[in-house]
């Protein structure tokens, strides 16, 4: 009888394929789209993606800036208390608000990182109009960006962990598959060779969209310090910042800074205990081997995958 059924309406894995393929084609009508965009136009679609999320949250937003203010002013410990237990489900549907959000800009963001590989690929300079993002970055002595007049010049080869790398990426459907799997909260399993660390850049986009950032947890040292070095261009092109806090002593500036970024790339053994345990239980039960990328909205982040000097 479970084979009958089975044979009618297909697996659940059939049934979440159908889904995802789906999708994948509407973010390929939307590649197509993009393709005639000018550089300046694909990047911009980032400021673009971040206004329209915050225009959905906005109500509720106001909502809660206005419940904080009375907190602050409330006297009453008591009274005070059922504001901040209000604040938190109220911060719960922003959750779901914010989910809805990234749901429905999710075939757009995908089209621009599949764009912006493709750009990286073919071209070995692409030419923007510099910002101030871009004349920071050049400031930090970026060798894959240089600034002539108001012009920023992106290069598509830079050294990542110590070696040259030239981009050659591009992805593929079931790379868009992976990255959909990813921010859906599922462990997407993948093979040597099979693009993992191309797959992560797709959700870490979408999700460093909302502002609220995004990390990106690796099982050792040369993973995070090689993978922020070799795609964090692609972000930065697109008006992301990112950053691997493994880079900075402990307590230091540079690792509170790296730690705001909207892209943060981290060591495992980084994190806290309770954070460092969770992860671990989840690859050792779904036997993902080497790299998987964790999203948390911004209260998670920040209590569960922050160092004491962060908090």
């Amino acid at each position: 009888m479970f084979n009958f059924i089975k044979n009618i309406f297909g697996s659940k894995q059939d049934r979440d394929i159908k889904i995802y393929s789906d999708r994948v084609d509407e973010i390929n009508r939307f590649f197509e789209t993009y393709q005639h965009l000018s550089n300046d136009e694909l990047r911009s679609k980032t400021l673009e993606f971040r206004a329209r999320i915050k225009n959905q949250l906005s109500d509720i937003d106001a909502d809660l800036i206005a419940l904080r203010e009375k907190a602050r002013d409330e006297e009453d410990f008591l009274r005070k208390e059922d504001i901040f237990n209000e604040i938190d489900k109220i911060r719960k549907d922003r959750d779901k608000y914010l989910e809805d959000a990234l749901h429905n800009v999710l075939p757009e963001a995908f089209a621009v990182v599949k764009e912006t590989a493709k750009r990286f690929r073919e071209n070995e300079t692409i030419e923007v109009t510099a910002t101030d993002h871009d004349r920071h970055l050049a400031g930090q002595k970026k060798d894959f960006l240089s600034i002539q007049g108001d012009k920023a010049i992106y290069k598509n080869n830079w050294l990542a962990a110590g070696g040259e790398i030239k981009w050659a990426m591009q992805h593929y459907d079931v790379q868009l598959i992976g990255g959909m799997v990813l921010h859906d909260g599922k462990i997407a399993e993948m093979g040597t060779g099979e693009g993992k660390t191309l797959v992560a850049t797709l959700p870490a986009y979408l999700n460093g969209l909302s502002g609220e950032g995004v990390h990106i947890i690796t099982v050792n040292d040369y993973l995070a310090r090689r993978d922020s070095e070799w795609i964090g261009p692609i972000f930065q092109f697109l008006l992301l910042t990112v950053d691997c806090i493994d880079k900075y002593k402990p307590h230091s500036p540079e690792r509170i800074a790296a730690y705001n970024c909207d892209i943060v790339y981290v060591l495992i053994m980084s994190l806290d205990l309770i954070t460092y345990v969770t992860i671990w239980f989840e690859i050792l039960t779904n036997w993902s081997k080497e790299s998987i990328i964790m999203r948390w909205l911004m209260r998670s982040i920040r209590s569960l995958s922050t160092t004491p000097e962060h908090r």
